[in-house]
């Protein structure tokens, strides 16, 4: 399947899905935007969840990863099902008083190759996250991935990265954003606690 197809089966699923939301957003960057993707609405049947992974890791396949390592709780759903896909182990990082961390028995073999996937990529401050953890523990990571991609500012990391759809929404940092401006009420959906 190609980009574009890639592309346009995922702009279906959200729309089928629900997933893209408008009103007024605080973003788990602290960015504040008038769209906001939920991909847990995107990933919510399990058979879409299985079509994204596997659109995912054709993607990611090329990297060789040895395990898919996703930044809890945003990136799990979609790096269980690329792991699943590649026929490779999953496991996920978590914040253990505001650090995130390797937990639950998991480990990471010296060397090994390790693909980190996340749902959404705004600034990739979670993936990038999850990534020192891997390097801390002696993995390499040779790629990330995420459904979509919306750093409009190229690859926020320093691997490969790959995503399924590059959606450019408009964000305004939180002292400069026309919605608060306004008066708007903020929602905060995003996962990250600090």
């Amino acid at each position: 399947m190609a980009a574009t197809d890639e592309a346009r089966r995922l702009e279906e699923l959200l729309r089928d899905s629900g997933a893209l939301k408008s009103g007024h957003f605080e973003l788990s960057s602290g960015r504040h935007a008038a769209e906001y993707v939920q991909c847990a609405l995107l990933l919510e049947f399990p058979e879409r969840a299985r079509e994204a992974g596997r659109l995912l890791a054709e993607r990611l396949r090329e990297h060789r990863p040895e395990a898919v390592v996703s930044p809890a709780l945003g990136g799990m759903l979609i790096g269980h099902e690329t792991a699943a896909a590649l026929g490779v182990p999953f496991r996920f990082t978590e914040r253990k008083a505001g650090e995130m961390t390797l937990r639950r028995g998991f480990e990471i073999t010296a060397g090994s190759r390790i693909v980190v996937v996340e749902d959404v990529v705004t600034t990739g401050g979670s993936a990038s996250e999850a990534m020192t953890v891997v390097e801390r523990l002696g993995g390499q990571v040779v790629a990330a991935g995420a459904i979509i991609d919306r750093s409009s500012d190229g690859n926020p990391f320093r691997v490969p990265f790959e995503a399924l759809l590059d959606l450019e929404l408009e964000s305004w940092p939180a002292g400069g954003c026309p919605l608060c401006e306004a008066g708007g009420r903020v929602e905060k959906p995003g996962s990250r606690s600090s």
